[in-house]
């Protein structure tokens, strides 16, 4: 699988805000079918339950490659930032010799 961009990993994320937004609407239109009476409590409980393993089984899995990804982004671009304080402080002064 290819490293995501920046402008990847925006979409990625957003996504993911996207899916659960839509679980959590299944979750509320089971409780709205429950209170209408077209589902029992037992089975709107089950479905919500299932949308919710469901949820959750994709968000593990999209974070665990992501963690990745962004351990990594963290290393390469804190590298970056090192370089510049470096340049930033100048040259490191020439120890002095000490005379006997």
């Amino acid at each position: 699988m290819a490293v995501p961009d920046v402008t990847e990993k925006t979409e990625i994320y957003h996504t993911l805000h996207q899916l659960s937004l839509a679980f959590a609407a299944i979750v509320q239109h089971c409780d709205t079918l429950r209170q209408s009476g077209m589902l029992t409590q037992k089975y709107s409980k089950l479905f919500q339950s299932f949308a919710q393993e469901l949820q959750g089984e994709l968000h593990s899995e999209v974070l665990t490659h992501l963690q990745g990804v962004e351990e990594d982004d963290w290393g390469r671009f804190g590298r970056v930032r090192e370089k510049w304080e470096k340049y930033l402080r100048g040259p490191e002064p020439k120890p002095k010799k000490k005379t006997a």
